[in-house]
């Protein structure tokens, strides 16, 4: 096992690096994308009627150069650079929304997953979604009062439609008239399985696994729009696509255990042997669709160390980050609750390891 911190664009800098080995970790997961601007955690600062933000990168994906810059400095704080995680919306838009640059965008999205290997990364997470993560409330329920996020479905409109010009809860370009038309699963499912055929052999040629995203929230329909993974046994699914080696999930521990149906132990004694997980969102929720709440990462619903041992027991090589901590009352709060779960993560594994 390998800690590491998940790192949004506008964080990947020097001081968050030193903060990140101070605190243990060996390993990051870098966010090439930013949702709001401001703001030290986005998590927790989202508008989610008007979505997290614009990306102005329309047409104009990751460079190589700017990817090996990245790993280089990341590499010079002592630290290893194993995941990109999630694509930028402007790079796929139509990739999800089977529009009429698709084809264009597949070409350019072949060059990007070339460009990850290349750079020597190994793993790129993605989450095929129109709606995204959409629909929490901020709330000082935690422990402490400590700010969170929740999902309640009674207290949202989980028809509101997606207007024209947003994927993913962000804007790609100015919003045009009207909204998007609804989206079955299976046109979704169609749609994700025409990406990984043609996405899936460029990735094994290079080196690089994908990683799939389970829903958050796990809602069968959010938006009018079908959502893939939003139990255990659908998330399973993904496998029916290809038996690529590249084809993998991303086991976001928190999403898995907010859906109704499936286990998460169970599920992780299942795929450990197979070597189909890639990097591990830490992060535990109280609750179940339609109603939960993130906390602390020792005081959910999943027994943590329950979930570490299953690790070792498989010997996971993979990295663990911590993800949707709840704030700290203190000068720093990302950083303060970051540095709780890191450390409470560190301790497990160094015990374990003895």
């Amino acid at each position: 096992m390998k800690l590491g911190l998940g790192l949004y664009k506008s964080l990947l800098n020097d001081s968050n690096f030193q903060f990140a080995k101070q605190a243990g970790a060996t390993h990051i997961v870098a966010q090439l994308i930013d949702y709001v601007k401001g703001g030290e955690n986005p998590t927790l600062t989202k508008d989610y009627l008007n979505g997290w933000g614009y990306s102005p990168n329309k047409d104009i994906p990751w460079k190589l150069d700017d990817l090996v810059s990245l790993r280089k400095k990341i590499e010079s704080h002592g630290l290893k650079l194993e995941a990109i995680e999630n694509f930028d919306p402007a790079h796929w838009y139509d990739i999800l929304l089977d529009g009429p640059r698709k084809n264009v965008q597949m070409e350019q999205m072949k060059v990007l997953i070339k460009n990850v290997g290349i750079a020597g990364i190994p793993v790129l997470g993605y989450y095929f979604s129109l709606a995204g993560v959409w629909g929490w409330t901020n709330v000082t329920e935690s422990r402490g009062n400590a700010p969170s996020v929740r999902f309640d479905a009674s207290k949202i409109d989980i028809n509101a439609p997606i207007p024209k010009g947003m994927v993913w809860n962000m804007h790609y370009e100015e919003a045009g008239e009207g909204h998007l038309q609804g989206v079955s699963y299976t046109e979704m499912w169609e749609r994700l399985s025409e990406f990984l055929h043609i996405m899936l052999p460029v990735a094994e040629e290079n080196g690089v696994k994908l990683v799939a995203h389970p829903d958050d929230p796990p809602m069968e329909n959010l938006r009018n729009s079908g959502r893939l993974f939003t139990s255990i046994s659908r998330y399973e699914r993904l496998l029916e696509i290809s038996n690529s080696p590249s084809n993998g999930f991303e086991l976001c521990l928190g999403t898995l255990q907010e859906m109704q149906e499936g286990n998460v132990y169970d599920f992780m004694e299942k795929y450990l042997p197979q070597d189909r997980i890639g990097y591990i969102h830490f992060r535990n929720v109280k609750g179940k669709v339609p109603f939960y709440q993130e906390v602390f990462v020792d005081e959910g619903d999943l027994d943590m160390v329950r979930v570490m041992k299953i690790l070792k027991k498989h010997d996971y090589d993979g990295v663990l980050i911590p993800d949707h901590t709840p704030e700290m009352s203190c000068a720093a709060p990302w950083h303060a609750g970051m540095a709780y779960a890191l450390g409470f993560m560190n301790g497990i594994i160094k015990s374990l390891n003895h």
